[in-house]
């Protein structure tokens, strides 16, 4: 029987190269994103309901953050995003005043929250749960997003944008907010709308 001819080395070093650089080529596939505040295509807002009668909307106007998205591989997405807390707005200036102050946010003190995701479930769509360590007014907590994916594709200016809206709820005493607003006013509802610009492929 004759023997099996001997690789070249030449091919040898080719396979190993590439084997190398498969999860180099896997790793690029990831996108990632820049959350579009400066177009204003993005939005942090909150709702919670006032005396039980109706909803009290609000927002915050300054903020930022980056998220990363696998379309092959959606759980494999994260996310980070930095709220600067002075710029509630719920279009009330005195109300918004109070707000700030240390019954609620006390943004002296804590000028900043921040979400870090620290796992994700999402389906071949792009929708489902995010869930990750929301720090608000001196507290860490756990909380879940429910993501849903809006959109993806190229845009006008020559680049590809992607967006989700995901939303969670809360209890103000969680994060040691105690104000008594009643019965019905404990729990707040927070909405993220972001659309990102592609940063890479």
């Amino acid at each position: 029987m004759p023997m099996p001819m001997p690789m070249p080395k030449t091919l040898t070093a080719l396979s190993l190269t590439a084997a190398l650089l498969l999860p180099a080529i896997a790793a690029a596939e990831v996108e990632e994103y820049v959350i579009d505040t400066e177009g204003g295509h993005a939005f942090v807002q909150f709702r919670i309901q006032h005396l039980g009668y109706s909803w009290l909307y609000g927002r915050f106007n300054d903020f930022g953050g980056t998220f990363s998205y696998d379309p092959e591989d959606p759980d494999n997405a994260s996310i980070e995003v930095e709220i600067e807390t002075a710029s509630l707005d719920s279009n009330h200036a005195e109300r918004d005043k109070h707000l700030r102050g240390d019954d609620f946010l006390d943004v002296e003190r804590y000028p900043q929250a921040t979400f870090k995701s620290t796992a994700v479930d999402l389906d071949e769509d792009g929708n489902g749960t995010v869930m990750g360590d929301f720090s608000f007014h001196g507290v860490t907590q756990p909380v879940t997003l429910e993501v849903e994916q809006i959109g993806a594709g190229p845009d006008p200016w020559g680049g590809f944008r992607r967006g989700f809206q995901g939303s969670t709820r809360f209890a103000l005493k969680d994060f040691g907010i105690d104000y008594d607003l009643g019965p019905a006013s404990q729990v707040v509802e927070i909405i993220l709308s972001i659309e990102g610009v592609r940063q890479n492929g």
